[in-house]
């Protein structure tokens, strides 16, 4: 069974497994997913993206960490978190990321909440945000001018990942609570644009 996509004029296509390694039941989406379970999976524990950017969440409701995931095959919980510092076998939610593109993206980043202390003007991939000047390990807020982009809290796109973008609470995340339901601290190390 295939669910259309109502929410977004864009092309999104993810297929699912309950089990790892593409095995098990298998579903296809092209809309968001609220709740897994109410598909009939516990959790998701493989997926191949086969078009489009998305965002899956580790509870239902777009809830708990993130995880940016792009096109490509997804056959354990290692490949869309093995970069993070933090065990999380499950996926129980996800959605499409609806302004991604790789060439066209435009970030403002500030020191402090509010948009306000020292501001940072990004259009390209940082592995480290030191090694592009920024002094300290913290962001305070963030102002996403265009495109879509994924945040890590370690330099080298390591540790918990935050997505940012344009049409997500206008662009603007004035406080770091607003960056999603997990997210814990300022901390902000790299920052990469997502692709399509």
């Amino acid at each position: 069974m295939t669910q259309h996509c109502t929410k977004f004029s864009g092309h999104w296509k993810i297929i699912v497994w309950d089990e790892e390694c593409f095995q098990g039941r298998r579903h296809e989406f092209t809309a968001e997913c609220y709740n897994i379970m109410e598909c009939g999976f516990e959790t998701v524990r493989s997926f191949k993206i086969e078009s489009g950017a998305w965002v899956g969440y580790e509870h239902l409701g777009f809830q708990g960490q993130q995880f940016v995931l792009e096109r490509g095959e997804y056959p354990r919980w290692e490949a869309w978190s093995g970069s993070n510092a933090y065990h999380v076998e499950r996926m129980t939610s996800f959605r499409p990321i609806a302004c991604a593109n790789h060439r066209d993206c435009k970030m403002s980043i500030f020191e402090k909440e509010n948009f306000l202390g020292r501001k940072g003007e990004i259009s390209d991939d940082y592995p480290s945000l030191q090694a592009m000047g920024w002094c300290n390990n913290e962001v305070g807020s963030f102002r996403v001018h265009s495109g879509a982009w994924v945040c890590y809290q370690y330099p080298g796109y390591r540790g918990f990942q935050y997505i940012m973008e344009c049409d997500r609470h206008s662009g603007e995340y004035k406080h770091w609570r607003e960056w999603g339901s997990h997210a814990q601290t300022f901390q902000i190390q790299s920052i990469r644009r997502i692709q399509q």
